[in-house]
């Protein structure tokens, strides 16, 4: 194990109830707690604190991406079985549909006017990379142009960030223009979760191998934390921040995972 000390944040292996491969997390803006799905359409609500969780809704089908809204008042998530994304309004306690007809519904950014969605097509496939909704659902395809494996989506500024899996590497559209560039190539790596962090750089989760990388202000590619075991780190996804602590998904296991980055170079 390499980078920054890694920690285990809830351990969901033989807790109550067991986190069921978390795919996507999210923290909650407002009381801190973190929020992640199951691969049986599972919603779990964590304490800020890692000490308890509770599955608050079940879509009975596979939740991948899971995000926070900025307001904090619900989340959205991303299911590949009924290839739609939910929406759980918090104070309600309500799970409704709030999209559909989508090929692999992968993640989901948030601003407060918008909802960014990734559409994953292998591959050589053609398909739209990203999908736009205001917040009453209304929207279609934003970024029509195809990606190699649209997954992982950041807002960060007049930009959006899109990790292609496949590429594999990470680019970036323009909000109002559309524009699209390279950020940075990625070889020998299937990145997959992004997330900038409050020194306003870009966090990547890699599927394989287990690791987070960031891109530093020069362009310049380091490890936050690196996990050969895979044990820790277990094919990390979707990443998100407490402060100055990412919170790692890890679909290879049963956790969430802990990594600090103070002091990370």
């Amino acid at each position: 194990m390499s980078g920054a000390p890694l920690k285990v944040f809830y351990d969901g292996f033989l807790g109550n109830p067991r986190l069921d491969h978390p795919e996507g997390v999210s923290v909650h803006p407002r009381d801190g707690s973190v929020w992640c799905g199951g691969e049986q359409g599972q919603l779990y609500r964590i304490a800020p604190d890692g000490s308890s969780a509770e599955i608050v809704a079940d879509t009975d089908g596979f939740l991948l991406g899971v995000t926070v809204s900025p307001s904090g008042d619900c989340v959205y998530a991303a299911d590949i079985a009924h290839r739609a994304v939910f929406r759980y309004d918090i104070a309600a306690g309500a799970l409704s549909t709030f999209a559909e007809g989508f090929r692999n519904p992968n993640s989901i950014a948030c601003s407060g006017e918008w909802v960014y969605i990734s559409d994953s097509y292998p591959p050589g496939v053609p398909g739209p990379s990203v999908y736009r909704f205001d917040t009453n659902g209304n929207g279609g395809v934003f970024v029509a142009e195809p990606s190699s494996f649209a997954n992982g989506l950041a807002l960060h500024g007049e930009w959006l960030y899109i990790a292609e899996s496949f590429l594999p590497g990470v680019s970036r559209v323009h909000l109002s223009t559309l524009e699209r560039e390279l950020v940075v190539r990625l070889p020998g790596t299937v990145p997959d979760g992004l997330a900038f962090g409050p020194d306003g750089l870009l966090y990547i989760a890699c599927y394989e191998p287990s690791q987070i990388l960031r891109v530093g202000a020069g362009g310049a590619v380091e490890v936050v934390a690196h996990d050969p075991t895979a044990h820790d780190l277990c094919h990390p996804t979707n990443i998100a921040f407490a402060g100055t602590t990412i919170i790692a998904a890890n679909l290879g296991r049963w956790h969430l995972t802990l990594v600090p980055t103070n002091g990370i170079v």
